[in-house]
């Protein structure tokens, strides 16, 4: 397989000279993204795609978190070992250990070069671009009673209109129009609008289950 198909720095995305504290906060975060219900899953990636991701993902962890192994895999690569990474001890990568790393697989080489396309594309399409404004995040941060309009407020401060919203989520801009303008009796069963609220504070970069909890609290009370 080729380097930039096994580049295990690249699946973890981290610096050649991250330090152990950084190689398992990004281990988590990458397995937390294609794992459950992650909106990675939701879309690009079938689920066989995702678990071979989750699969390169644990390979890449158990050799870069292994001072040895990671050191073994710097010199087979020929990448040089930083001075703020501390491996231990020095040996020789024997023969086995070199065709581990180097093995060409033709076949699963190109699926892995399909993958990592489509989390380019995932990242991208779930990425958020705008300004901070320091009073509003304040405001989220204590938010303890989602609104329609709040939700509208927070969506529009982040730059995402309802068609990316609905591309993004795959809810339709009616129901994303009926949950922001609490159109009670046009929503669907308190399952489905659980769902949708869910994929929704996910896509805003939000607290989910508050949100939710929050919500469908919010539209109990108006059925009264």
């Amino acid at each position: 397989m080729n380097d930039q198909s096994k580049n295990y720095y690249e699946v973890l995305e981290v610096s050649t000279s991250a330090s152990l504290d950084d190689i398992h906060s990004a281990y988590l975060k990458a397995k937390n993204a294609y794992s459950g219900d992650s909106l990675a899953l939701y879309s690009l990636l079938s689920k066989d795609e995702a678990d071979k991701v989750l699969e390169l993902i644990e390979e890449a962890y158990t050799i870069l978190s292994d001072p040895i192994k990671r050191q073994q895999y710097n010199e087979a690569r020929g990448i040089a070992s930083e001075s703020d990474v501390r491996l231990v001890g020095r040996q020789s990568m024997d023969s086995s250990s070199l065709e581990e790393v180097s093995t060409e697989e033709k076949p699963e080489e190109t699926q892995l070069s399909d993958i990592s396309m489509k989390r380019m594309i995932v990242k991208n399409k779930y990425a958020l671009e705008f300004e901070q404004d320091a009073e509003l995040e304040k405001e989220i941060e204590q938010c303890e009673e989602y609104t329609g309009e709040f939700l509208r407020k927070i969506r529009k401060y982040k730059n995402v209109d309802v068609p990316r919203l609905a591309e993004m989520t795959k809810i339709s801009k009616t129901y994303l129009n009926y949950i922001e303008d609490e159109e009670v009796d046009k929503l669907p069963a308190p399952v489905y609008t659980r769902g949708f609220i869910y994929q929704y504070a996910k896509c805003l970069k939000l607290n989910p289950e508050l949100v939710c909890s929050s919500y469908m609290t919010r539209l109990k009370s108006l059925k009264q």
